[in-house]
């Protein structure tokens, strides 16, 4: 199971850091930025292969399963 910032927004936003300091801002003064969105993944094959069971309400709460 991980439960982490979604890296695919945290890209995007890191691009816009990128384009205002290419613009001539200093990056010092750059606001620090916390993750708006959060993913919840588990992997079932993993899960098995330690014999470990996921109860299905845990199931239904991630984002994505991988089986």
């Amino acid at each position: 199971m991980s439960y982490s910032a979604d890296l695919y927004a945290l890209q995007r936003r890191a691009a816009t850091f990128v384009d205002r300091i290419l613009k001539g801002a200093r990056p010092a003064e750059l606001p620090v930025e916390q993750a708006r969105k959060f993913e919840f993944v588990i992997n079932l094959k993993t899960a098995k292969a330690l014999g470990l069971t996921i109860p299905q309400s845990v199931l239904v709460r991630a984002d994505q399963v991988i089986e």
